[in-house]
């Protein structure tokens, strides 16, 4: 038989033996060491979801759990297993792609709703039983959603701080990142990071609840506070990081060896004083917080980046809570000299854009240019324009 093209190469589960494209992967081994460990810690549905500690858009390979797991890759999707199941959440963006990548251990359940995965698993999970998940992986809304449909249902929300996909993952799970995180020039952001902290230490005294603190998870908080740059997330200028400021006191929760000795030296200069950065290890945020709040504080924090786990930490009666922090809404605000910037930077992007349509026109007719060879030659493109650091995600290419 004629093999079928790869746009329909999709999974079936329903001949004997199920027939698999050679895109798919084998989770079978993976499903079984996650269930042992689920046994373990008496856990019988565990939620995998597809974000980060930080509630990034994009994430590292390293924070791929959903995508080990369960072999799909799309960027959007929640997993749920128990002892004998495990779906898949996605939208419509994802569906093929998921027939394509998931084997048969796997049901594709095609909506996102939290309604249907709490439905799904109150069939799967019986009265008594104990469903988990990593609460520093999921944002408070969504912690609240799940609660609320699993409420009076007999069944019990277990937060485990232990990952369980983690503690399988092991070996095979990608390194932490170790390349630098650098300064960025100060041509590049018509405002120091001294400026930008009393700025928001100005918001916290102007507050009406008069916060002591602001906690900041956004990785984009911290990297436009301090004027700082990473590349931890591919098309990303990020790197892993957290703040808690104070009226007088920084404390930065970063790897510090990776910190180049510019930007080292630019937050160091001032100590010891208001501007001086503490630098704590990153995995020291949540210790360091419990121990924060257990004087007469008041943390302000965003709820959009910010964890159940780390939310979980504060008492309620010390959290001001609002969508978005004070840094995320000052970032919003571009200044004259980053309005200027970014007209330039435009201006060079259209450059590029302009040679990619001319070479279209030319080549094109010759047959000689496919989408994908298309999107890599406008990515050489702006690769040649000053400044170019690389695209801000991957080229969405197609024609026809």
């Amino acid at each position: 038989p004629q093999a079928p093209s790869t746009r329909n190469d999709i999974r079936d589960c329903s001949t004997d033996p199920p027939y698999l494209p050679p895109t798919a992967t084998n989770t079978t081994a993976r499903l079984a060491a996650l269930r042992g460990t689920m046994r373990d810690h008496g856990v019988h549905a565990y939620i995998v979801p597809s974000t980060d500690a930080h509630m990034s858009e994009y994430i590292s390979k390293r924070d791929a759990r959903l995508g080990w797991l369960t072999g799909f890759t799309g960027s959007a999707g929640t997993s749920v297993v128990t002892q004998d199941k495990a779906a898949l959440w996605t939208d419509s963006r994802y569906w093929t792609q998921a027939e394509r990548e998931l084997d048969c251990n796997w049901e594709l359940q095609r909506t996102t709703w939290i309604e249907s995965i709490a439905m799904w698993i109150l069939e799967a999970v019986p009265v008594g039983g104990n469903i988990s998940l990593d609460p520093f992986l999921f944002s408070i809304a969504t912690w609240n959603s799940y609660s609320q449909a699993l409420q009076g249902s007999g069944r019990t929300l277990l937060p485990l701080e232990t990952n369980l996909v983690d503690q399988v993952w092991v070996d095979q799970r990608p390194p932490v990142s170790s390349s630098e995180i650098y300064s960025l020039p100060a041509a590049f952001t018509g405002s120091s990071w001294q400026e930008k902290v009393s700025g928001i230490r100005q918001q916290m005294e102007q507050h009406v609840r008069r916060p002591t603190a602001v906690l900041l998870s956004g990785l984009e908080e911290t990297a436009w506070l301090f004027n700082l740059r990473g590349d931890d997330i591919p098309y990303n200028p990020v790197f892993y990081s957290y703040t808690l400021l104070t009226n007088t006191n920084i404390s930065l929760f970063v790897e510090g060896s990776r910190l180049s000795a510019e930007a080292r030296e630019s937050l160091r200069s001032a100590c010891p004083g208001p501007f001086c950065v503490e630098l704590q290890e990153y995995g020291q945020v949540s210790a360091h917080l419990r121990h924060y709040t257990q004087g007469n504080v008041t943390v302000w924090l965003g709820t959009e980046y910010t964890t159940y786990g780390l939310y979980g930490i504060i008492p309620q009666e010390k959290l001001v809570e609002e969508s978005y922090s004070p840094v995320m809404t000052a970032k919003a605000v571009k200044n004259a000299q980053e309005q200027e910037l970014l007209r330039a930077a435009h201006v060079r992007d259209a450059v590029a854009v302009i040679q990619y349509l001319l070479w279209l026109e030319k080549t094109v007719p010759q047959g000689q240019v496919d989408e994908f060879s298309g999107a890599q030659h406008i990515d050489a493109l702006r690769r040649t324009q000053k400044y170019s650091y690389g695209p801000s995600f991957q080229s969405i290419s197609a024609s026809g």
